[in-house]
Parts: C-alpha cells; structure tokens; sequence
C-alpha cells in the first residue's frame, strides 16, 4: 500500500503537512467490519482538513479493547480497505491501547472523534498530548444504527 506509513514516518509526515501550510486530520480505531457508519464518519472527518490519516489498532490492542474474539479481519486487512477509500489519504497501524504516541509524533492540526465520544470521555492521557500538541479535538456525529457490535449481535441471531 503506497498510502501506509510506519510509526517510524509519523514525524516527518506531520512536519511535511504543518511547513506546507496544511491541516492533517487524524483519527483512530478498530474498524473491524467497514460499515456505512464508518465510511460516513470518514468522509466528514477528511472535510475538517486537507489531509486524513487514520491510526488503526492493531490485532493485539483489539484483541485487548474488545475481547479474545476480535478483531474478526487481521490489522493489515483492515489498513487496505481503509487506505483503498477515497477520502483516506494514510493509514498506519499502532499497537498501544491508546493513540497518544500517534499524536505525539504526528503533531495533528485535528483530531477527529464519533459522536459516541466527548472531549470530557475521551481518554485523559490522549486528551492531554492532544492540547500539548495545540489539537483541535472534533467530535462528529454519530451515525445511528450503525456499528460493528449491533452487526456482530444480528450475525449471530
């Protein structure tokens, strides 16, 4: 994949985007089963700025977030859809539990959040690297009735 950068080219990547003038969206997940709701989501998030790079969980830190069952696609299959849509300018794969090294290194002008999240609910550690990298925090609506865990419960019904 031609759009997939390693934790190592996070730094450069966001100091390219900030000296050129440009806002880098950042947003993060599992993403387990794309869905509507997704695809919804990312296509608002890439409209807040210029250039939309997605942290995707990794295998490990899905497995630990939602249970030994998950993720039900490998990290590296769920990093080529992502990156094979058309508002998706990067993907990378982290495998912390949270996204703060991510930001840490990437520096983003945004970071982009569904509306199942506050700022107030977003993870303390995140948040707090978050305003030390001068990050506006977007909280984006929710699409209702859509996500992996009610498509998962109707599979199995």
């Amino acid at each position: 994949m031609e759009n997939f950068i390693t934790n190592n080219q996070l730094a450069a990547l966001g100091e390219k985007y900030r000296h050129e003038g440009k806002r880098l969206v950042l947003t993060n997940g599992c993403f387990d089963l794309l869905h509507t709701g997704h695809v919804r989501y990312l296509e608002q998030a890439r409209q807040l700025g210029d250039v939309l790079l997605i942290a995707v969980n990794s295998d490990r830190s899905v497995r630990e977030l939602k249970g030994p069952t998950r993720p039900l696609n490998n990290e590296h299959d769920r990093a080529e859809v992502l990156a094979a849509l058309r508002c998706v300018d990067y993907v990378t794969i982290f495998d912390e539990l949270r996204v703060s090294d991510v930001i840490q290194k990437l520096k983003p002008a945004i970071y982009a959040k569904g509306g199942d999240y506050t700022p107030e609910t977003l993870d303390l550690e995140e948040r707090e690297v978050l305003e030390e990298c001068d990050t506006v925090i977007e909280i984006l609506p929710l699409v209702q009735d859509r996500s992996t865990t009610r498509l998962i419960e109707s599979l199995r019904s």
